[in-house]
């Protein structure tokens, strides 16, 4: 039997149940945070694209709920006395979504194609000597000098994950989407449901061998435990909240942090909030004025107050802090070296330097997406506090996706271009100068905003090179304190997003994003 409902008339989406299959727990409907329109998850760093792959692909290592990278899809390795020569072996019944045993050189395509859009992946990469299969089964990177960070990069757990794909998909060229979505993963996206804007779906994979051990953040077995899992795309958030309260979905991933105290007291329904905080940062467009101007970046930088912003967004005192380091502010690098004034919404001395700087009027294009509540008011403040700092700001609202595909143009910004783009990483993406794609200055190889410091480069190559953490240490703090000077983009301080879900809904992974195994729905 099906029974049709449409939820809201300004949303004009009907969707269809089917009652017995919900009724036997086997289906579980999520509303994610965004629309999935972009399919690869090397091609891009939006994190609803990360999601889709953690559903249909898998990985070689994956970190754990404390931090330690384990194997994954390699069933053991080794390396050579001068660590220049690591051999690894993959795990037994490894099979893509077509029934085809997943090789070496699946692997090593994977890898390449990785390595060259992402940041970490293209350090790696600078050391690598060869990259080659031993049988179908093993494969070995031969690196020119010792690398600090194999397993760490490896198993990177954020944007861009080193996803594992066929060699004939693999194939496809990293500036260019891949057509094919086939993974060996727990589930198998189903592209004839696939409605954009709607919903997306996707279905348990058989042919799944999962690893032995118990889920553990990202490591561990990844048992699909639903048949079928359904992301319905609703934009407006309290549409999303009436519809978890009725039981129409099953779990809201990111509701908006006002949504938090309408779940207090309903017995219905449990609020989580994540454990690993993201940072919201703030990144200039270097290309185009007025931000190719590093003068023009510093004003900026002074006028943006970390605490006004994230009081403004995120609102709930307990769930954001202000942080004035580039790393996270628990984790071993953490710093405020060269960012004495940078943050803290010091209106005069901005308005000062901006005066200094030359500035001649140029509007700045501050985007703002209006469907992605996590972050859709931090662009609204900081456009407060620059015009407060005499900056003529140019606010476009627009939809997440098109902010997603926009923000890959160099376009100068009166002709469909950008000058600031405001959005929030996990702590994890920013844990360690080498996978920190803001501090990185690689011109075009940089992350959307191309900032271009050889300087700052240098000193992030010399990361992976440190023998001792105290060193590690003393080199992430010259990254830092150079970035700053740069301006390759302001952190804009740490908050955490709750997610919420239906009381018959248990077994989520504890972490810092969204994965669907292990679920289990009464």
């Amino acid at each position: 039997m099906r029974v049709c409902r449409l939820w809201s008339l300004a949303w004009l989406l009907v969707v269809c149940l089917d009652v017995h299959a919900e009724e036997a727990g086997k289906v579980l409907r999520v509303a994610p945070h965004s629309n999935l329109t972009i399919l690869d998850p090397v091609w891009t760093t939006a994190y609803i694209s990360q999601e889709h792959g953690y559903m249909v692909y898998d990985t070689l290592f994956a970190r754990d709920a404390r931090g330690v990278f384990r194997p994954q899809m390699v069933d053991r390795y080794e390396t050579s006395n001068d660590k220049k020569t690591w051999t690894f072996a993959l795990r037994d019944g490894l099979e893509f979504h077509d029934g085809k045993p997943v090789t070496s050189e699946d692997v090593i395509a994977s890898l390449r194609r990785w390595g060259q859009r992402d940041s970490m992946g293209m350090k790696l990469f600078s050391f690598v000597e060869a990259i080659e299969p031993v049988d179908a089964k093993s494969f070995r990177i031969k690196l020119k000098e010792p690398y600090g960070l194999m397993l760490e990069t490896l198993g990177k757990p954020s944007t861009n994950v080193p996803f594992i794909m066929p060699k004939r998909v693999a194939a496809t060229p990293p500036d260019k989407q891949i057509d094919d979505t086939t993974g060996s993963g727990p589930f198998i996206f189903k592209r004839d449901e696939w409605k954009p804007g709607e919903k997306v779906v996707y279905v348990k994979n058989p042919r799944y061998k999962p690893r032995a051990e118990p889920p553990n953040g990202l490591a561990g077995g990844k048992v699909a435990k639903v048949e079928r899992v359904e992301w319905l795309i609703i934009k407006d958030p309290q549409t999303q909240v009436n519809a978890l309260v009725a039981g129409e979905i099953d779990i809201i991933e990111n509701p908006a942090h006002e949504s938090y105290a309408s779940f207090k007291g309903n017995p219905d329904i449990q609020v989580e909030s994540s454990p690993v905080p993201r940072q919201a940062i703030l990144r200039f467009n270097h290309l185009h004025p007025p931000f190719n101007n590093p003068k023009v970046r510093r004003a900026a930088m002074a006028a943006i107050d970390q605490t006004a912003v994230l009081r403004a967004q995120v609102g709930i005192p307990e769930m954001f802090n202000t942080c004035f380091s580039v790393y996270p502010c628990k984790g071993p690098f953490a710093s405020t070296k060269g960012m004495e004034f940078l943050g803290r919404g010091d209106i005069k001395r901005a308005q000062t330097l901006l005066k200094e700087s030359g500035y001649d009027g140029t509007a700045a294009v501050v985007m703002q997406p209006t469907d992605l509540a996590v972050i859709a008011k931090f662009p609204v403040m900081a456009s407060q506090l620059l015009r407060q700092a005499g900056f003529k700001i140019d606010l476009q609202a627009m939809d997440w996706q098109t902010l997603v595909s926009r923000r890959a143009k160099k376009d100068p910004p009166t002709k469909g271009g950008w000058s600031i783009l405001i959005t929030n990483f996990t702590v994890f993406d920013l844990a360690n100068p080498t996978a920190h794609p803001l501090v990185g200055a690689g011109c075009d190889k940089a992350w959307f905003g191309w900032p271009c410091d050889a300087e700052v480069e240098r000193l992030r190559d010399a990361f992976p090179r440190a023998g001792t953490d105290e060193e590690r240490k003393a080199v992430a703090e010259k990254v830092q304190i150079r970035g700053m000077e740069v301006g390759t983009y302001l952190p804009l301080g740490e908050y955490i997003t709750p997610r919420a879900a239906r009381r018959s809904v248990s077994g989520a992974i504890d972490g810092f994003l969204m994965v669907l195994w292990n679920i289990e729905k009464q």
